[in-house]
Formats: C-alpha cells, structure tokens, sequence
C-alpha cells in the first residue's frame, strides 16, 4: 500500500463524511417544518456508509498486484417514514380539522451529537492526510 492510495482513503472519508453534515444541517434546519412539496411535514434524512475500495490517481501496477485500500462511500440516504408528531395548534394553518398539526419527528440534540461526530470525523480524516503529507515530504528529503 503506497502513501498515496492513504489520501484516497482519507478523501473518501471526508467526502461522506461532508454530505452527513450537509443531510444533518438539512434536517436541523427543517425541525419544525410541517409543509413540503411533497405533502406533509419534513422527513428526517440520514446516510448509510458502506466499504469501498479507494481509487487512487497514483495507481500503479505495483498497487494493483498488492490489492486496494477500503474507503468508505454512501450506500443510500434513507428518509424516516415513522409517523409524524402531532401537536394541538388550532390557530396553525396547517392543523387538521381536530386542531392538530403534524410536525417532523426528529431529535434536534441527537442530531447535533451526529454533526458533531461527522465534523470530528472529518478533522481525523484531514489530520491523516496531514501526516501522510509529511511522510512524503520526509521521503523526498531523504532522497535528496
């Protein structure tokens, strides 16, 4: 495994790990919604990783023979189909003929746990390209 097929891991990670964010700050932003396009409250958003292997543009045949690293990339984005919560707001324009409106089920603390955890894995993912950055420049010092 060459230092170079690394970053294609590390990038793979970064890469999915950014569009958790962005679903996560989608589904922040969209708590309290209870009208969409699509009829009925906002539905809460989220990724499913799965193992693939990392493509490097460094790839050579050396590589090849060796086998690739596994990165990560996103399976599917699933949407929460559970019920919505409903809430007694008779003055809601979109409340029902029972005074209740349908509000997005979703936990606005554990989502920021997620986006937390998300924008941590990033950072590790970034400190990794970061040390495999200094571990070619050190290999190109040495043979100077």
């Amino acid at each position: 495994m060459s230092l170079f097929s690394l970053l294609s891991v590390s990038e793979s990670g970064m890469t999915a790990q950014r569009t958790r964010a962005e679903l996560l700050v989608e589904n922040l932003a969209n708590a309290e919604t209870t009208r969409t396009p699509e009829g009925g409250p906002y539905r809460r958003k989220d990724v499913v990783f799965e193992s693939a292997p990392a493509e490097s543009p460094f790839s050579s045949v050396f590589e090849s023979q060796l086998g690739q690293p596994d990165g990560v990339r996103i399976a599917e984005v699933v949407q929460d189909n559970s019920e919505p919560e409903r809430r007694f707001q008779p003055g809601h324009p979109d409340a029902d003929k029972d005074g209740y409106v349908a509000f997005p089920r979703m936990n606005p603390a554990e989502d920021m746990v997620d986006l937390m955890g998300a924008s941590r894995s990033f950072e590790a993912n970034v400190s990794a390209i970061s040390a495999v950055k200094d571990m070619i420049q050190r290999s190109i010092d040495l043979l100077r």
